[in-house]
Order: C-alpha cells, then structure tokens, then sequence
C-alpha cells in the first residue's frame, strides 16, 4: 500500500469532480520542508487544460479535498497545493507495510516485459580487475533492480576467449611455463595465464628493442617480432581447428573458468547464460549479404565491405575486411540477432565502459537500418571508468588491481577498523571473520554504485570503509543497530486513532512511501545510485529520530508498538534496498 499513490489517485477523483476532466498525468512530491503539508500537488501541468490562474487551480482542488474530508488543511504557494493529511492517513497500512519484505516492489504478471543484462564479458588472458568489479557490480545491481520493478530479467555474458591476446598468454606459457600449473603453483587458475600475458609482454618489448637498434621502425619491429608472428601463427592454427592447439586453449581456459568462478562468487554476482565467442566470433557475416541486398551495406573493389554513415552524424564503417573475416562489430550484429530469436526478451542493455560509445552508438543504428524492431529497445549503459590514488591501470604491464587482492584488502582494512573501535570483543573469531567480509564487501560495493554510473571514480579503499557519512558500514550499522531494538521488542497491534504523530516520524513515512518510485526511477535510468542516495537518506531519518525519541522505553504502548513497526519498516527496506545492490546486512555489529 503506497500514499503517494493513493494521494495520486484522491487528486485525480477531485480534479475529475470539480472540472469534468481525467488528467493524463498527476504529479504529487512530498512537501518541501519549509511549508507546511505532507504531500504537493504540481498545479502548473493543468494550467494549459484548465485555463486558470495556478493560485486558483490549487485553491479549488483544495477547498474541493478539504470539504469532503480528504485533508486536514491546505495552502498554495504559487503553482503548488500543500496538502495536510490526517495522522491516520498517514498511518494507513504501516503493519502490512512494515511486515512485507517485497514493500515497494511490482508484482510481475505474464505480462511483464523481459530484460536481458550484458555484464562482465572478460577476456581469458587476465584475471578481472577493478574496472571488472564496476562493471559487475553495476550489471548485477541494474538486473535486481529490473527484477524489483516488475520485468522479468536475465543476466548473461559473453566471454572473449578468443583472439591474438589469447594465444599470447598460450605461447608465453609453451616457452617459458615449464609445465606450471594452478595445482603446481597453488596460483588461481586466471592469475596464472595473467601472469604468462606479462610475460609475453615484457620478452616482446625486448624483441621490439632489438628490432628498433637494427634500423626497423617502431611499427614495423612491433609487426615483425618473432614472437609476435608466433602467435599470429597460433591463432591460425587455432581457427583451423589444430588439435594440440585447441587443446592447449582448452585446458588454460579451463584455469581461467575456475579461477573466475571463485572471484564472481566472493563478489556475489551471477549469470543466467553464457556465451563464448569461439562460438559467436563467425555470427554475423551472413548478416552482410542481407545487407548489401537492402542497400544498407556496399562492397569495393577490394572486396571489403562498408556502411556509409556519414549522414546520420557517424562515419564509414568497416564490417566485413577484404580478406572475408569480420571486425568485433559483425559478430556484434549476429550475438544481438541470436539473443532475440533465442530468448524471450523485450529489451536488452550493454553494460560497457564509456571508452566504446561510438562502438554501440554505430551497432544500434545499424541494426536499426538493418529492420529489426527491436534495436529501438537496445541500451547502453555507459560507465566511466575506475581510478585509485596512485592513477591508471594497465593490464598487459601488470599494473592492474587484481580483484581478489583488493576484495581481501577490503576484508583486511574492515578488520582493522573494526579492531580499533573494539565493537567485537564478545564475538568468535569465526563471527568476527564473518563480519568483516559483509563490512568489507558491503563497503566496496556501495561506494562503487553510489555514484552516478556516467561518472568517472576514484576509489579508497580507506575511505569506503569509513562507519561515518554516506558508506556502505554506516548504513550496514544502522540496520544492525534497528535489529538489537527489535530483538529486544517485538511489535504488537496498536491503535492507530491515538497516535499523534510528530514531524519526523512523518518525514520516515513519507520517505518510506518513496521506495517503489526510487526503484521505478533506478530501473528507468539505470542508476542503482538512486537506490544508495535513497537508502542513505532513510538511515539519516531514521538516526535523527532515534536521537531524539525513545522507543523501547516510550511510556505509551500504543507509541511505543507504532515505533517499533516504524523501526521494523526501516529495516526491511534497508535490507531490500541492499539487497538490489548485491550487499548483505549483519544481524548485529
């Protein structure tokens, strides 16, 4: 049961009663807090349909609310209508509320529209990084929040385990690994064939080097190092099917799966589907004679194969090479084509750093010339990219944050901060590790996805593991904090006609009531930042009512049962909100 929507709905019967009309749209906020009211009416939108003055717009509808019982009071400040309501309006549906875990929620029908998320997409010659973590974390948290606004959703990523910086990691491993292997090493499986991607790196650039001082330019050294041709000619003998090399590829790959399996799981995000392009790398090309048929494609004399699109804006693009193999944008076209003649799906999203907006901007449009309907569904949500302190990543040197070292630091840095404010002393040693994983974890990711995806981050760790500001710790300590006065208080019945509620009480309502339209929003935007401000701000409404009321001891049974549904509502919603975010909450901290 949501106010806002009821408000929307009392609004909407009023204005139809007095003027004859049914308004498209109704838009209610809650009331600033320098006026006074619980809920405002938006008049200005009806000024054009009704032809009045806003001042008379809003006293009408509120003079029409007033007599027949709906409101306390009102007042109109300009184009807005202040609406007071009674306390048991506001009370309305608290215990069901405070009791679903699914508050806030859209229930899905049969209905409901299907969306499919694209995130992580690794390649297999490296382990995931931190720029992995964002993307993850943003893919994971867009498809729950989908999920909570009523679409039916899956997740799916296609894994790039195919190309020269494959058999890079494979050669290195031929001529340097001495048969080393993950159970030889005890190194994970993703860290080992990473580790044999630097290798490579680091005895190409010597052969660079040697190339250069013999008279060769740059890019010609770079083309014509022996190890290079080497694994050019891997990649060959890959495509042509070479036993010994698929093999090999099959057995470092495998590494490579199970080490990725162990890092997605400590970082609790999942997948639906997989797809690999050594499956998907030839979809497309059949796409381009269909093309060239419709004219949206021409070929030149060399054979190769192009899209003019200058006029929309873009450029030529190449899409199919003279030599008859594709560019990472044929298989694009073919992965999109095979998803929705595969899946049930209405809408699909890119979760892809912002390095690759023209790459999407052109692969749309270009679907779209193609006739598929549903390209006009496709979205790319754009992400910038992650900084620490000490600047940029860069993984074929091996200066990458490996995921796993910086998922343990976070454990580590939750631990020594913890320690120091000695709030464990009665806890195992076994709670205590639990604890600083949910902490450490829980600080990673909320202070990744709080800030608006478009935007560029700079991450500390220190910082995000701070139990003061808006932190993931912070809120996790709130819910904790709700849970021991729920543990030593359960709610009971109470009556609703004698509860005066005061001015905070009822700003915690209202924000509560906002929670579907926060998820609503976040979905529409794919912006699970909306979801952290949101939950930031309960806890912040929660702890200034905690403050300054008492709950447990509050003398009146009736007030003291209406807090603690108050305070169980919070909790659950934090927990929910959490939840989309792919956090966990500890019972106690």
């Amino acid at each position: 049961m949501n106010l806002k929507k009821q408000v929307i709905e009392i609004v909407s019967n009023s204005i139809t009663e007095i003027y004859g009309i049914t308004p498209e749209r109704i838009e209610v906020q809650n009331t600033r807090k320098e006026f006074d009211g619980d809920y405002t009416l938006v008049v200005f939108p009806l000024i054009q349909l009704l032809k009045k003055k806003p001042e008379d717009i809003g006293n009408e509808i509120g003079e029409f609310l007033k007599a027949n019982g709906n409101i306390k009071d009102f007042n109109v400040v300009k184009g807005f209508l202040n609406l007071s309501f009674e306390n048991q309006f506001l009370l309305n549906g608290i215990i069901e509320n405070a009791e679903n875990p699914k508050f806030g929620f859209t229930p899905k029908t049969d209905d409901s529209s299907s969306v499919m998320v694209e995130y992580a997409s690794p390649n297999t010659n490296k382990p995931i990084h931190l720029g992995h973590i964002r993307n993850n974390l943003l893919g994971y948290s867009v498809a729950q929040i989908f999920d909570a606004a009523g679409f039916k959703t899956q997740k799916i990523q296609i894994i790039n385990d195919r190309g020269i910086h494959i058999c890079k990691s494979m050669l290195a491993w031929e001529k340097f690994g001495n048969g080393e292997t993950p159970a030889s090493s005890g190194i994970k499986g993703d860290h080992l064939v990473g580790k044999y991607y630097v290798e490579f790196d680091k005895h190409y650039r010597v052969e660079i080097k040697d190339l250069v001082e013999k008279g060769q330019s740059e890019d010609e050294a770079k083309k014509n190092a022996p190890l290079f041709l080497e694994a050019q000619e891997m990649l060959r003998k890959w495509e042509s099917g070479d036993l010994q090399v698929r093999s090999l590829w099959e057995t470092m790959n495998g590494w490579v799966y199970d080490g990725f399996g162990k890092t997605y799981k400590r970082l609790g995000v999942d997948f639906d589907h997989y797809q690999y392009e050594s499956n998907t790398y030839l979809l497309g090309k059949d796409l381009i004679q269909k093309g060239i048929e419709k004219g949206v494609f021409y070929q030149k004399e060399d054979g190769s194969v192009w899209i003019d699109l200058t006029e929309d804006g873009l450029d030529e693009k190449l899409v199919l090479r003279s030599d008859g193999t594709s560019v990472y944008i044929t298989q694009d076209f073919g992965t999109a084509v095979e998803r929705f003649e595969t899946f049930d799906i209405d809408k699909l999203i890119y979760v892809v750093g912002n390095e690759q907006d023209y790459h999407f901007k052109v692969l749309f449009l270009i679907l779209k010339k193609l006739g598929y309907d549903w390209a006009q569904t496709l979205e790319h949500l754009s992400y910038g990219m992650v900084d620490l302190p000490e600047g940029k990543m860069k993984s074929r040197e091996g200066t990458v944050v490996d995921a796993d070292e910086l998922m343990e630091e976070m454990h580590q840095t939750a631990k020594e901060i913890s320690l120091e404010l000695g709030k464990l002393d009665d806890y195992s040693d076994e709670e205590k590790e639990k604890l600083y994983e949910i902490i450490g974890m829980g600080a990673l990711k909320y202070f990744i996805l709080k800030v608006d995806p478009k935007k560029r981050i700079l991450f500390d760790p220190k910082e995000s593991v701070d139990f003061n500001g808006n932190t993931g710790p912070f809120i996790q300590y709130a819910f904790a904090r709700i849970q021991s006065i729920l543990r030593k208080g359960k709610p009971q019945n109470f009556d609703l006609n004698s509860i005066e509620l005061n001015e905070t009480e009822k700003e915690i309502i209202r924000h509560l009531n906002n929670y579907e339209e926060t998820i609503q929003k976040a979905a529409a935007e794919l912006s699970p930042a909306l979801v952290t401000n949101y939950t930031y701000d309960l806890v912040k409404h929660f702890n200034h009512f905690y403050q300054n009321y008492t709950i447990l001891k509050a003398e009146d049974q009736n007030i003291k049962n209406f807090r603690l549904y108050l305070a169980l509502w919070t909790a659950n919603v934090i927990a929910s909100s959490f939840n989309l975010l792919g956090i966990n909450v500890p019972e106690k901290m």
